[in-house]
């Protein structure tokens, strides 16, 4: 009687999210990976250090290469983001505070003020939202570029989980 092999199943350490982005082609991978930091450098790091054995490899991996970001990258990865903003049903006086504090947080750094919500309720995000960038418009360049960069990696961890979850 033939024997018939069959695809190992998923351990405790693996998914099927993360075989499926370690089987990919590059360009696909690339792209996954680009819609979670849009530094092509990044994504391309990453996508060359495949396979990852477990989520927690690709996210280790992620962190280092967001550490490693020369400035012209973190720069890429700010233009490629949004700023967060508020649900449209929002009061318009919500929106136009946000809106001007957005405008004085871009007009003093440069780019989209960044930051990773993923721990707080879909109500409190307003409200943390407009004291973060009103808390860092008091930092000088050079420290909130440190913050920005340290905000990109949170959300860049985020997007991965759903990425590999969802896949």
């Amino acid at each position: 009687m033939p024997v018939q092999h069959s695809e190992p199943a998923p351990g405790p350490s693996r998914s099927p999210g993360l075989d499926r982005f370690n089987a990919a082609p590059p360009d696909r991978a690339e792209t996954a990976l680009l819609e979670c930091c849009g530094s092509r450098r990044w994504a391309q790091r990453l996508t060359a250090h495949r396979p990852y054995p477990n989520l927690d490899a690709l996210l280790a991996a992620a962190d280092e290469a967001g550490y490693d970001l020369p400035p012209a990258d973190l720069a890429e990865a700010l233009a490629a983001e949004v700023s967060p903003g508020l649900h449209h049903g929002a009061p318009h006086s919500a929106h136009l505070a946000l809106r001007a504090a957005h405008a004085a947080y871009e007009s003093r750094f440069g780019h989209v003020f960044v930051i990773c919500l993923d721990t707080f309720e879909p109500a409190e995000r307003p409200d943390q939202v407009l004291s973060g960038i009103r808390a860092r418009l008091g930092h000088d360049p050079d420290q909130e570029r440190v913050i920005a960069a340290d905000e990109m990696r949170r959300l860049a961890r985020g997007r991965i989980i759903g990425l590999i979850s969802a896949s």
